[in-house]
């Protein structure tokens, strides 16, 4: 196992990278690179670019943009970072040939990881989905994807995973079906299988993080006890608020091995539940989510707008307003200050 999967099994925040644009609906480059400065300087151990929070849309022709968006963040990457500290992971999806292109691209511009989003997939079998996996696996790892259905997935058995787990180019599971008896398959099928000391399963369910990364999952397999956790997480959440995303994953570390953990977490748990709700616009079945993100990060001055490469992606009537009412009753969830205290340095063109 090498070091940055060693840096995996142990548990890292990784923010899902957002698209910054111009009104002419162009990578607004100072702003994308604002973002990636800003979530290095956070403290992240991992950056996922090309996901769903980048807007699939990048990979449309007219746009073209799936390639440049890669580039430009590696390149900051390597300009503002030890390239060598920090998790790279590229959104992987399509058919299996845009697929494997798409993992040749990411792979070449020194990505360590593709997560493979199975979104538009709906007419492959199971079995058909496990060699598409296999495929894509012989040009970069790869980091699993349940995604869930409310926003392009698909529903997959505990069969798929137990078979997915087994695929040694599989290194990581994001689980993300916002499911708790979903999730659990997810969770037993790598526990069951013969590389479960060698998959790191990180949580994308945006509506259970804080109880997701202290649970401790334990199966009696093959009589034996098989414990399993979520190490940390690949989430679109974190998008936001990310200085304080690293404080909590390093405070729920000190808790993970202990009989006490504090009522105050706990509770956090509902908080940042809640405002999650307004960020990803629960309420309408998650339309206004990518622009959720956009707005707390435009209101924080690190985006210009909340401009979407599809136009019809917006908020939702009245999800304005819940994100102002969720960031003044849990100020303690921002990092407002932290980003007022740097955002003219991460705006500069060249450091």
């Amino acid at each position: 196992m090498d070091q940055k999967q060693k840096r995996l099994m142990d548990g890292i925040v990784i923010p899902a990278h957002p698209l910054a644009l111009t009104d002419d609906k162009e990578i607004d480059v100072r702003r994308q690179k604002a973002l990636t400065r800003y979530y290095i300087d956070s403290g992240v151990g991992g950056i996922a670019v090309g996901v769903h929070t980048t807007q699939f849309e990048i990979r449309d022709p007219k746009h073209s943009l799936f390639e440049p968006v890669l580039k430009c963040v590696m390149d900051e990457i390597n300009h503002y970072s030890n390239k060598d500290e920090m998790i790279c992971i590229a959104g992987i999806c399509g058919e299996t040939d845009q697929a494997i292109n798409e993992a040749r691209i990411a792979n070449a511009l020194g990505y360590d990881y593709g997560l493979l989003s199975f979104g538009g997939l709906n007419h492959m079998t199971e079995e058909e989905l496990l060699q598409h996996s296999r495929k894509v696996g012989e040009h970069i790892k790869i980091f699993g994807f349940y995604l869930q259905t409310s926003v392009g997935g698909r529903d997959l058995s505990y069969n798929f995973w137990r078979e997915f787990a087994e695929i040694p180019s599989v290194h990581a599971i994001k689980v993300a079906p916002f499911n708790r008896y979903k999730t659990l398959d997810v969770v037993k099928a790598v526990c069951e299988s013969s590389r479960h000391q060698e998959i790191a399963l990180y949580t994308g369910n945006d509506d259970h993080i804080i109880l997701d990364l202290l649970e401790n999952y334990k199966f009696h397999i093959n009589n034996q006890m098989i414990s399993k956790r979520f190490s940390g997480g690949l989430l679109g959440q974190w998008a936001v608020w990310t200085r304080k995303a690293v404080d909590l994953l390093e405070e729920i570390k000190t808790y993970r091995n202990t009989q006490h953990i504090p009522i105050s977490l706990l509770e956090n748990n509902n908080n940042l539940t809640e405002a999650n709700a307004a960020v990803f616009d629960a309420e309408n079945d998650f339309k206004g989510c990518i622009s959720g993100i956009h707005y707390v990060l435009k209101k924080q001055g690190l985006m210009e707008n909340i401009s979407c490469l599809n136009d019809e992606e917006s908020l939702s009537p009245g999800q304005a307003a819940k994100l102002d009412k969720v960031m003044s009753t849990y100020p303690s969830l921002t990092d407002d200050a932290f980003v007022k205290e740097n955002l003219n340095n991460w705006l500069k063109e060249t450091i």
